[in-house]
């Protein structure tokens, strides 16, 4: 989830071209976008994406960060099947 900064918002005509770039940052990082929408309320975007590590997310977000023009808040997603497994873990 991001929020537009000052900058971002003063610079908000460069933003498609802004994310495509950020797009194509990710994917020569291993990663991918699953989906990207600008919504209204709190966050001004939702990104959904992969990476092939924690790592990997961690860096791509803070190049996001030091851009300036969003600030990130994460959530690390888990699939069912994921949720399975963590839970068959309890004792």
């Amino acid at each position: 989830m991001m929020k537009l900064t000052d900058k971002g918002i003063r610079e908000i005509k460069d933003a498609p071209k802004r994310i495509h770039e950020a797009v194509k940052t990710l994917e020569a990082m291993g990663g991918k976008l699953l989906a990207f929408y600008m919504v209204m309320g709190e966050y001004d975007y939702v990104g959904i994406a992969e990476a092939p590590s924690d790592e990997v997310a961690a860096t791509f977000l803070l190049g996001l960060g030091a851009s300036g023009t969003v600030r990130t808040t994460t959530l690390k997603a888990f699939t069912v099947e994921q949720l399975a497994a963590i839970v068959a873990k309890l004792p």
